[in-house]
């Protein structure tokens, strides 16, 4: 839980030190942009790679890892001199958050017995909102009294705490589970060509820089690593993922039902801070707190959606959670360019409230549906989803902007901008609905993910029973 709450925390403090960094280090928003950018290439990468280590050396040996880079990236993030600086340390704080969620909700599902699984994640998913909630408020307070240095050294006991946790807790470690086998290091390294290479085509302020020969260079790495990934991973016996795990009802559904959600609610969590300052002119205070509507109600239902996942199976409660997320999506096609605030404060409580009954019943029926030697690589899959997702949002929100924008202004080269707010809210809309349609899959997907029981014959006992 502390792992997840310090990769939640330090996921929007950064966010909140942006343009302070920008200013004290004389960088402009591009390079800083790069800073968030290599953290979310580093974690998204590595995070199959850890979770694939953790089943066969130990899952807390990964923990324990991911907390001291996550520790030792802080500090050196803090002490950077330079925007490059700060660039390469953030590579290494993501290589920490990475080994820290990869595996870090295979083990609470292992700490606790097999019936309350669902408690275990819903605890899980309130610890990483915590962080969320916590973190834009606690980094605006820092930066306005020690600056923005501090907002990096803060996570530094978080990190100290965890490896002093871990090491009180190493009676645990005889359970780990020591299987034979070896690191598919090339698959890994064609995972993270694929991983780095999308996550920069998807990345819109990167794709700007280049030039077409360039996007072409870069859209054929990113096929041929993962076509290279794919094949390689299908014929060698010891593969990095084994794909035979997408074979899993409850798995396949699972996963892309959290790809498809974090993606819009990323897409909605990018566009409603224009549309809040820029066409309803509500100051940033204001929006501060209209903002924490969405992880208040995250973390105040995540334990009723794990309650519930116990009682009746993952499916009940991460669709109802899907259906949520819809309507939030659905109200945003009604904005208006003199619309009250209470709308999108609507919008942003049914997002959350859509988050606390998904993340930890989805986050069962991923972890839950595969072997127990497999509970690493579904956590690592668990997180590549929401980080994916989380970048896919971003792009597609850029994207069906400027496409709906042009056809509402009627000017083909324009770019989406508040300025022109009649077309601004009109692409808003549209963009709104798109999604909304795009959520319709993310319910059927999770309507069909079955139960966890008839999945997990080959599971083994549970930790409790073997104990």
């Amino acid at each position: 839980m502390l792992g997840n709450f310090l990769a939640g925390a330090a996921l929007r403090l950064f966010h909140v030190a942006m343009p302070t960094v920008a200013a004290d280090l004389r960088a402009d928003i591009l390079w800083v942009s790069w800073a968030m950018l290599s953290y979310q290439i580093s974690n998204v990468g590595l995070s199959l790679v850890f979770g694939r280590i953790g089943d066969l050396f130990g899952r807390q040996k990964i923990l324990v890892a991911g907390y001291m880079a996550m520790t030792a990236g802080s500090l050196v993030c803090g002490l950077s001199s330079t925007i490059s600086y700060l660039i390469g340390f953030r590579v290494l704080q993501g290589a920490g958050a990475a080994m820290i969620q990869a595996v870090s909700r295979a083990l609470a599902a292992e700490a606790m017995p097999e019936k309350k699984g669902g408690k275990a994640q819903g605890l899980m998913t309130t610890a990483f909102h915590l962080g969320v909630l916590f973190g834009p408020s606690i980094g605006g307070f820092i930066i306005d009294q020690l600056g923005w240095r501090w907002t990096f050294y803060f996570l530094v006991p978080f990190g100290m705490a965890g490896l002093l946790l871990n090491f009180l807790s190493r009676t645990g470690s005889a359970r780990e589970r020591q299987q034979h086998g070896t690191v598919d290091y090339s698959g890994a390294t064609l995972l993270m060509a694929a991983s780095t290479t999308l996550t920069l085509l998807l990345d819109r302020r990167t794709t700007e820089l280049f030039d077409p020969l360039t996007k072409v260079i870069v859209v054929l790495l990113c096929a041929v690593s993962l076509v290279g990934f794919l094949v390689r991973e299908s014929i060698i016996p010891n593969p990095l993922v084994d794909l035979g795990l997408f074979r899993i009802r409850m798995f396949a559904a699972s996963s892309l039902s959290l790809l498809i959600v974090a993606t819009n609610y990323s897409l909605s969590a990018i566009l409603l801070p224009f549309y809040l300052q820029d066409v309803l002119r509500l100051s940033p205070s204001f929006m501060g707190v209209l903002f924490m509507a969405a992880p208040i109600f995250t973390v105040t239902f995540s334990p009723v959606s794990g309650y519930l996942s116990d009682r009746v199976g993952p499916r009940l409660p991460a669709t109802l959670g899907v259906i949520l997320l819809i309507l939030s999506v659905y109200l945003g096609s009604f904005f208006r360019t003199d619309s009250s605030w209470i709308l999108p404060a609507v919008v942003l409580a049914l997002l959350g409230l859509a988050n606390g009954f998904f993340n930890p019943a989805n986050s069962v029926g991923i972890i839950h549906a595969v072997p127990k030697a497999d509970m690493g690589i579904a956590s690592g899959t668990l997180t590549l989803m929401f980080s994916l997702g989380n970048i896919l949002g971003i792009a597609l929100a850029g994207f069906a902007m400027t496409i709906f924008f042009q056809a509402h202004s009627g000017i083909p080269a324009a770019a989406p901008t508040p300025q022109n707010p009649v077309a601004f809210v009109a692409a808003l809309n549209d963009t709104f609905l798109a999604a909304t349609g795009v959520g319709f899959l993310a319910v059927v997907l999770s309507i069909m993910r079955g139960t966890p029981a008839n999945q997990r014959e080959s599971a083994g006992p549970s930790p409790a029973k073997r104990t």
